[in-house]
């Protein structure tokens, strides 16, 4: 008995170092997605035009940011209808992080959306996964949402914002879901929601639920279907290259641990690419998305948003963004990718050369996963596609088979483990002869 504890001792002792090392890097890197940027002033807030003889969506956002995708593609896909007023709120009027970095200003505070709508409350809200959900910080959120579902607002709740809901007890003795990876957890703490599984979306009535990340276009299409007629959803679709709108679109089973390359990618790839993002003057906002959450939901790199002068930049529907840095003074860069249909930006001296990322036909999210599978290794590509919930049947997937670098680094340690264990032994077992 003895002996076997001691070998399972040592056994502990060779794989504890690239564990810890592991676990180290992997909360660096998911912490990485939401980190606040530095200090700037804020843009003065641009007098959005208001027709109330449209109805109005808002997309809201936390204190502590949201997840990118989930705020820009259903912005988009509101916008894009053109039947509706859009506009994104949060507690207060201050940069948020979105995953990936990409600092957004919101249009309004809850506060100043008041006063727009007045005694109205929005047609539509749009409620993103939210970093700390179930947290004592999404109580703003928690509180405004409440109020607005009982003054008759409709809700959507993208992704994990359905955990948000259902923090909130909107979602309370209701059919919903949320992404494959968290829906056991959420049904372990919300067990007053019947969570459904297996589905893009869940459709009751005033709440409208989503699946993985981009299950929120069907999800929103399904919301301008029903508010604007399935002709101007057509037409929203085809103009953001959605091709499986009025499909049946599969969704990944319920699961509790990543794929391999993702542990693998968020545990042992201790030096990431630092990738700068740039942003530019009317850039679409499914676009922006693509990039930043391609990248993020990877665990492959890091993402920094610069812009040519590091000021702010207004996308193709009006939302603001603020850089953390400009172009020229992006310190470190390996790569600069450039999303949209911009062209020939000027090289920067010690800069990276340019980058178009949507430089080829297609779906802004195919055309960006399909370029990781060329620049990382497609096992990541594919993982990336997974956790996105992207139909993978639109990507080509060319390129490195697996992140071999970043697997090679715990091969080494436990090799390195067991030689320095062995020659413990060794050396005991010298000392013990000789005494």
């Amino acid at each position: 008995m003895r002996t076997v504890l001691k070998w399972f001792a040592l056994v502990l002792a060779v794989l504890a170092v690239p564990a810890v090392g592991a676990t180290i890097s992997a909360f660096a890197t998911i912490g990485a997605l939401n980190s606040p940027g530095p200090q700037r002033p804020v843009p003065a807030a641009a007098k959005a035009p208001h027709d109330p003889a449209k109805p109005t969506a808002v997309v809201v956002v936390g204190d502590r940011g949201a997840v990118v995708s989930d705020v820009l593609a259903p912005y988009e896909v509101l916008a894009a209808s053109g039947r509706f007023n859009v506009y994104t709120a949060a507690p207060r009027r201050e940069p948020k992080p979105l995953t990936g970095g990409l600092d957004l200003v919101p249009d309004f505070s809850f506060d100043d959306l008041a006063a727009r709508l007045g005694a109205e409350p929005p047609d539509l809200v749009v409620v993103p996964a939210l970093p700390d959900v179930g947290e004592p910080s999404t109580e703003p959120v928690k509180a405004w949402l409440r109020t607005q579902a009982a003054r008759g607002a409709k809700l959507l709740g993208v992704c994990n914002g359905g955990g948000v809901l259902a923090s909130a007890g909107l979602l309370d003795g209701r059919p919903a879901t949320a992404h494959w990876l968290k829906l056991e957890a959420f049904a372990g703490d919300y067990p007053a929601v019947h969570w459904v599984r297996g589905q893009r979306f869940v459709d009751d009535g005033d709440v409208v639920t989503t699946g993985g990340i981009l299950s929120s276009i069907d999800g929103t299409l399904h919301w301008v279907e029903r508010l604007a007629g399935r002709g101007v959803a057509t037409g929203v679709a085809q103009a953001i290259g959605w091709r499986r709108y009025g499909t049946a679109v599969p969704v990944h089973p319920p699961a509790s641990l990543p794929d391999a390359a993702a542990i693998v990618n968020a545990g042992f790839r201790w030096n990431p690419d630092e990738i700068g993002v740039l942003l530019t003057n009317g850039v679409g906002e499914i676009e922006l998305g693509s990039v930043f959450d391609t990248q993020g939901q990877s665990l492959s790199s890091r993402t920094l948003a610069v812009s040519a002068d590091g000021g702010p930049v207004v996308s193709r529907h009006g939302l603001t963004f603020l850089p953390r840095a400009s172009l020229a003074a992006a310190p470190g860069l390996d790569r600069l990718l450039v999303p949209g249909a911009t062209r020939g930006v000027a090289p920067q001296p010690g800069s990276p050369v340019p980058e178009y990322v949507h430089d080829r036909p297609g779906f802004a999210y195919d055309v960006a996963v399909s370029g990781l599978a060329r620049s990382t290794d497609v096992a990541t590509a594919r993982w990336t596609a997974k956790v996105l919930e992207l139909p993978d049947d639109g990507i080509a997937f060319e390129g490195p088979a697996w992140p071999w670098l970043p697997t090679a680094l715990p091969v080494a340690l436990v090799l390195l483990g067991a030689a320095a264990v062995a020659v413990g032994i060794r050396i005991r077992k010298r000392h013990g002869a000789q005494g």
